[in-house]
C-alpha cells in the first residue's frame, strides 16, 4: 500500500537507465541518422522511417542525406550546411525539407554533429531531426495575422504620412499639394481639390485639383453662393451623401456631380485655432473630394476626416510665417554654400573667384575683391558695368580706415557698399559689391556683415594655406637622399620626387642610393603607409635603418629580414613597402627583393622591357602569409636601365592596375633613346602630369659604359644640354682624352642645333637621331633627322664651320632626311 492509501505501484515503474537502449534509439520522439563523411546513411532509428515512410532497406547503404531534401535544400546543404559542418564539427536548428517515400515533404529541425578521429580526419556524421510540421502551421497562422494586421494600417500610415508631409512643407503651395493628395489613398476618393483664402481679396482661390475636369474648378468670392464658399464662411464638415442631398443645398453642385459621374462629395474646411471655440476657428482654405459612388462615412472616418483639416490648417498657418522667415533663411542658405564653395578650393586666388562667383549674380550685378597681398596687391572682378573708380577707391579708403563697412544709401552717386575682410585684427583687404536694391535694409547689413566676416576667415586661411604648402614641400625634399652617389663612369643615377598636386601633408614616398663597398651599389624605393609629419620621420628611419642593414654580406633577404625586426620597434614602420637592389659593378650582377612594393623595371640594350617579378614577399612587419624573404639574381649587360617606382606612377582609381604597368611599359622604352639627365622627370610628366592625386617617386639607373651610345632627341634645343651631359659621360667612361671630347662634344651640339633649326624649323614634333661609336684611332658621331631642309642651308653657315674645325672629317647625306657622319682622331692621332 502506498502512503495516501492506494495501491503501490512504484514496483512496476522502470526506471530510464533500466530501459533498453536500442528501444530508446529506435522510438526516439526524433529521427535519428548516422551518416558517413559522404553523407551515406549507415544508421537511422524507427521514429524516422515511420515519418518518412522508406524502409530501412530503402536508405542505409543506399541513400545519402543530402539526396532525402528537396532540390533547394540540396543546394542549400552544399553551399551552406555541408561547409558550415566540416567548419565547425556541428550545426543546429537548420529548417529543412525531407522528402519522404511517397513524395510528401516533412518540415524538419536538424542537428548535426561531425566526428573526427585522432588523427582529425572525418569519421560520422550522427544527425537529428525534429518533425516542425506543427511549428511550420503555427508560423503560417502568424504570418496571416500579420498581413491583415498590416492592411488594418496601411490607412493609418497614409494619414501619418500626410501629417508628416504636412509638417515638412514650407510654402502654401507644398501643403496645398500634400493635402490634395490625401483622400484617394486614405478614403479612396476618386477626385479631389482644394481652395485657399485670400483673406485680403476676400476669395477662395483653387491651387490644385488631381482631375480639375471633374468640376466646377475655378477661383470665386468668399460670398458666392457656391458650396466651397458655404462651408469657408461656416467653417464645418460638410458631407452631401447623394446628388438628391445636393439638389435639396446645392443645385450647381448636384449639377457638376451628375456631369463628372460623382455620387458623394465631402467638403472639408482647413482651420486653425481652438476646434472648442467657433470664434475662435480661422478657414484658410476649403478640401474637396468626391467618390463615383454613394459612401457612407462612419463615426470613425469622420473624426479622422476632421484631424485632417486641422493638420491641413495648421500647416497653412506655418507656411505663412515661413514665408515672412524665407529670406532670413536663404540668406543663412547662401552663406552655407559660400563657405562650402571656399572650403572646396585651397588656393587664394581661386577662392576669391569662387567668392565673386557666389556673390554675382546671386546678390549683386557687380563686385570686386581687393587684397592686400604681395607687392602689387591681388584685383579680381566679376559683372558689371563697374562704377566710377574714383569714387570707389575714396569708398574703399573709408572702410579700410575705419574697419567698419560702408553701406550705400540712396542718391549716393555711387550705388556700391565696401566691406572690409579682416581677420585677427588685421585688415587683408576689401569686398565691394552693387546690390540691385541700392539701400541697404537692417536685415541685409546683419547679412554682408556676416558675409565679409566668413570671407576674411576664408581668404585668411587660403594666405596660410599657401605659405605652409610651400613649407611643407621644401620638407618632403629635405627629407629624401640628397647624396645620391655620381661622377662614377660605371653607372648613372636619375632621381625624382613630385608631391601631390592637393595635398599640404607630407608623404611617405622616397628613395636612396649609395655604395656598400667600392664596388658594390644599392639602390632603394619604398613607400611609408599613411601621410604627415609621422610618415615623414618613419621614412628617415627607414632609409637609415637600411643604410645601416646593409653590407657586401647580408644581401636583400637578410636586409629585408632587418627591417621586420626593425617594425617590431617601429610600429609606423609596419605594412611599408621597400624595393631594394644591390648591384655588383664589377661582375655585372644584381640581386633584389621586393616587400610588397611594385616590381621593377628593367630595359637591357636588346630587346623589350620587362619587369622583375620574382624575389617577392609581403610588406614590412607584416603578420599574415609567408614571413620569409626571398631574393633573386639576374646578370646586367651595360648599357641596361632598371627604373623603380611607387605606386603613385601607375595607379588610378578609373582603369585596372595591369592597365597602368602597361602605359609605364610603353612609356619607358619610348625613352630609351633619350638622354639619362632629365629621365625620370620627363617619365613622371608624361604618366601622372601635375595635377595628380599621389605622390611620385622615381629612381632610374644605367648601369655600365654602353659600346654605342644611341639617343632620340625631340627637335627643342634645351635636348640638346642632356645630350651633352650623357656624351660627355660615356666619353670619359671610355678614356677619351679631354681635348677630343671637347672637340666632339662641340661638333655634336652645332649638327643637332642645324638639325632642329633647319630640318624641322615648321614640325616641333620631329625626332633627331644620335649615335656615337668609337675605336681605338677615333670617335664617329651621326646625327640623323628626317626633316625638309631649306636649299643649301647644310652647307654654310657658322654652324658648318665649327663643326669642320673641330671634327678631323666631316660628310653629308641628304637622302631621307638629312645625316652628318663626323669623326675625330683619338690622341696623337689627330
Amino acid at each position: 500500500m502506498s502512503e495516501t492509501g492506494g495501491p503501490d505501484v512504484t514496483n512496476e515503474l522502470r526506471l530510464p537507465w533500466d530501459d533498453d537502449p536500442e528501444d530508446l534509439y529506435e522510438h526516439a520522439p526524433c529521427g535519428y541518422l548516422t551518416t558517413l563523411p559522404d553523407g551515406t546513411v549507415v544508421r537511422v532509428n524507427e521514429t524516422f522511417l515511420t515519418w518518412t515512410g522508406y524502409s530501412r532497406a530503402d536508405l542505409v547503404g543506399h541513400r545519402r542525406f543530402r539526396d532525402l531534401l528537396t532540390p533547394g535544400d540540396q543546394i542549400y546543404h552544399e553551399t551552406h550546411y555541408a561547409p558550415l559542418l566540416a567548419m565547425q564539427n556541428e550545426v543546429h536548428e537548420i529548417a529543412l525539407e525531407v522528402v519522404g517515400a511517397g513524395g510528401r515533404r516533412l518540415p524538419v529541425l536538424v542537428n548535426a554533429v561531425l566526428e573526427r578521429d585522432a588523427g582529425g580526419a572525418p569519421r560520422i556524421i550522427r544527425t537529428m531531426v525534429f518533425n516542425a510540421t506543427e511549428r511550420r502551421r503555427y508560423e503560417r497562422e502568424l504570418l496571416k495575422e500579420r498581413r491583415a494586421a498590416e492592411a488594418s494600417e496601411k490607412r493609418v500610415q497614409v494619414l501619418q504620412q500626410i501629417v508628416a508631409d504636412l509638417a515638412a512643407a514650407p510654402t502654401e503651395a507644398e501643403v496645398a499639394e500634400a493635402v490634395v493628395r490625401a483622400p484617394e489613398p486614405a478614403f479612396g476618393a476618386a477626385s479631389t481639390s482644394i481652395y485657399l483664402v485670400d483673406a485680403e481679396r476676400d476669395q477662395l482661390i483653387a491651387v490644385a485639383s488631381t482631375d480639375p475636369t471633374t468640376g466646377n474648378w475655378d477661383d470665386m468670392p468668399r460670398s458666392s453662393e457656391r458650396a466651397v464658399a458655404e462651408v469657408a464662411r461656416r467653417g464645418d464638415l460638410h458631407v452631401i451623401g447623394s446628388r438628391l442631398d445636393a439638389d435639396r443645398h446645392f443645385p450647381d453642385l448636384a449639377t457638376t456631380m451628375r456631369s463628372s459621374g460623382r455620387h458623394t462629395v465631402v467638403l472639408l474646411p482647413l482651420t486653425t485655432g481652438p476646434a472648442e471655440e467657433q470664434g475662435g476657428v480661422t478657414v484658410l482654405g476649403v478640401l474637396a473630394f468626391s467618390f463615383t459612388a454613394e459612401r457612407v462615412l462612419d463615426d470613425g472616418e469622420l473624426r479622422v476626416i476632421r484631424l485632417l483639416g486641422q493638420q491641413a490648417g495648421q500647416a497653412l498657418d506655418r507656411a505663412r510665417l515661413y514665408d515672412d522667415l524665407r529670406r532670413r533663411e536663404e540668406r543663412a542658405t547662401f552663406l552655407a554654400e559660400t563657405n562650402r564653395a571656399l572650403d572646396e578650393e585651397h588656393r587664394l586666388m581661386e577662392r576669391t573667384r569662387r567668392l565673386l562667383g557666389r556673390v554675382v549674380p546671386e546678390i549683386a550685378d557687380w563686385a570686386t575683391v581687393r587684397l592686400h597681398v604681395g607687392p602689387a596687391g591681388l584685383v579680381q572682378e566679376l559683372g558689371g558695368p563697374a562704377p566710377d573708380q574714383d569714387l570707389l577707391a575714396g569708398r574703399i579708403a573709408e572702410a579700410t580706415r575705419a574697419v567698419a563697412p560702408v553701406f550705400a544709401t540712396d542718391g549716393d552717386g555711387l550705388g556700391c557698399t565696401v566691406l572690409p575682410i579682416t581677420a585677427r585684427g588685421h585688415v587683408l583687404g576689401t569686398l565691394s559689391l552693387r546690390m540691385p536694391e541700392r539701400r541697404v535694409a537692417e536685415a541685409d547689413r546683419i547679412f554682408l556683415g556676416e558675409l565679409a566676416d566668413r570671407a576674411g576667415l576664408a581668404i585668411e586661411n587660403a594666405r596660410l594655406y599657401e605659405q605652409e604648402r610651400v613649407v611643407a614641400r621644401t620638407l618632403q625634399r629635405s627629407l629624401l637622399a640628397a647624396d645620391v652617389p655620381s661622377g662614377d663612369p660605371r653607372f648613372t643615377v636619375e632621381t625624382h620626387y613630385q608631391a601631390a598636386a592637393q595635398d599640404l601633408e607630407v608623404g611617405g614616398d622616397w628613395y636612396d642610393a649609395f655604395l656598400i663597398t667600392p664596388n658594390k651599389l644599392a639602390v632603394v624605393v619604398g613607400d611609408v603607409v599613411g601621410r604627415g609629419l609621422e610618415a615623414a620621420s618613419t621614412m628617415g628611419q627607414l632609409r637609415s635603418a637600411i643604410r645601416a642593414l646593409a653590407s657586401a654580406e647580408n644581401g636583400p633577404a637578410r636586409l629585408l629580414e632587418g627591417l621586420d625586426r626593425f617594425c617590431q620597434r617601429v610600429e609606423s614602420a609596419r605594412m611599408a613597402t621597400v624595393v631594394y637592389a644591390e648591384i655588383d659593378l664589377v661582375a655585372g650582377e644584381m640581386a633584389y627583393a621586393c616587400a610588397g612594393h611594385l616590381p621593377p623595371l628593367l630595359h637591357a640594350p636588346a630587346g623589350a622591357a620587362e619587369f622583375l617579378t620574382q624575389g617577392r614577399s609581403g610588406a614590412l612587419g607584416s603578420r599574415a602569409g609567408d614571413r620569409r624573404r626571398t631574393e633573386q639574381r639576374i646578370r646586367l649587360r651595360p648599357g641596361s636601365r632598371l627604373l623603380l617606382y611607387t605606386d603613385g606612377l601607375v595607379e588610378r582609381r578609373d582603369r585596372p592596375i595591369d592597365r597602368g604597368f602597361e602605359v609605364l611599359n610603353r612609356a619607358f622604352s619610348r625613352l630609351r633613346g633619350a638622354p639619362m639627365k632629365g629621365l625620370t622627370a620627363g617619365l613622371a610628366d608624361t604618366m601622372v602630369g601635375r595635377d595628380h592625386r599621389d605622390d611620385v617617386c622615381l629612381l632610374a639607373i644605367t648601369l655600365g659604359t654602353e659600346e654605342r651610345l644611341e639617343r632620340m632627341l625631340g627637335a627643342d634645343p634645351l635636348q640638346i644640354a642632356l645630350l651633352r651631359s650623357d656624351l660627355r659621360e660615356w666619353m670619359s667612361a671610355h678614356e677619351v682624352d679631354q681635348d677630343c671630347v671637347n672637340a666632339v662634344l662641340l661638333g655634336c651640339s652645332e649638327a643637332v642645333a642645324n638639325a632642329i633649326e633647319h630640318g624641322y624649323r615648321d614640325d616641333p614634333f620631329g625626332v633627331v637621331e644620335v649615335s656615337a661609336t668609337i675605336t681605338d684611332e677615333t670617335v664617329e658621331i651621326r646625327v640623323a633627322d628626317r626633316g625638309s631642309w631649306r636649299g643649301n642651308a647644310f652647307v654654310r653657315g657658322r654652324g658648318l664651320m665649327l663643326i669642320e674645325e673641330s671634327m678631323d672629317e666631316v660628310l653629308f647625306d641628304r637622302g631621307d632626311g638629312t645625316t652628318v657622319t663626323m669623326r675625330r682622331y683619338r690622341g696623337d692621332m689627330s
